[in-house]
Order: C-alpha cells, then sequence, then structure tokens
C-alpha cells in the first residue's frame, strides 16, 4: 500500500510541473493557474494519505476529492493574487485598462477584452 501512496503521490507532482497556462500568460504574472496546480497537487498527496488510513482505505478515491478541493483553494487563492497585482490606468480618451505588469504588455479594458 505504501507503494501506492508513493504512485500517487509522485503523480501528483509531475501533474503540478506540468501545468501550463492556456491564457498565455508565459512570463509567471498568472497566479490562478500556478497555485491552482500546486493546490491540486498537494490536495492529491494529502487526499491519498487521508483516504487510504481512514473509512474503507481507498487512496484513490481521496486522491480525487483531494485533488480538486486543493485545486479549487488554491485557484481561488491565486486569482486573488491576480487582482492585488493588476495595475490601473487611464488612457487619453478616459477609458480605465489594467495591466498585469509595469511593461503594459498584459492590458486589459474594464469589459475583460485585452488591449493592444
Amino acid at each position: 500500500m505504501k507503494k501506492a501512496i508513493i504512485a500517487i503521490g509522485a503523480a501528483g507532482l509531475m501533474a503540478t510541473a506540468c501545468a501550463s497556462d492556456p491564457y498565455g500568460y508565459n512570463n509567471g504574472s498568472n497566479e490562478t493557474v500556478r497555485q491552482g496546480a500546486i493546490g491540486a497537487g498537494l490536495g492529491a498527496v494529502a487526499g491519498a494519505i487521508i483516504g487510504n488510513n481512514v473509512g474503507s482505505g481507498n487512496a484513490a478515491t481521496g486522491a480525487l476529492i483531494g485533488g480538486l478541493a486543493g485545486g479549487a483553494v488554491g485557484a481561488v487563492r491565486g486569482s486573488q493574487a491576480d487582482r492585488n497585482n493588476q495595475q490601473r490606468y487611464r488612457d487619453n480618451r478616459g477609458n480605465y485598462y489594467y495591466c498585469y505588469d509595469n511593461r503594459q504588455t498584459e492590458c486589459y479594458w474594464e469589459n475583460g477584452q485585452r488591449r493592444y
């Protein structure tokens, strides 16, 4: 049973290491994806350990539940960090837009459309 826990834990860590950002934030500015992936991996490991030791002893079910819960909590936390990292600007027409970096390469209008 210890081998199963180690295998599930290793799979969770590998999944977080391979997490990619579908929205193209390759400069590390998207905390939602990063923290969601880390939370899913840690939750899967913790869930496998708890699931193995409690109830019917099913580590796979515990890993699934833990991964879902950890991913959700991590994504919420990362989303809050992304909002805190935004900078608000106003163009010469008075329209507001938000940027995730000081170079203003990741900018969006208030309605969510990307500003080019």
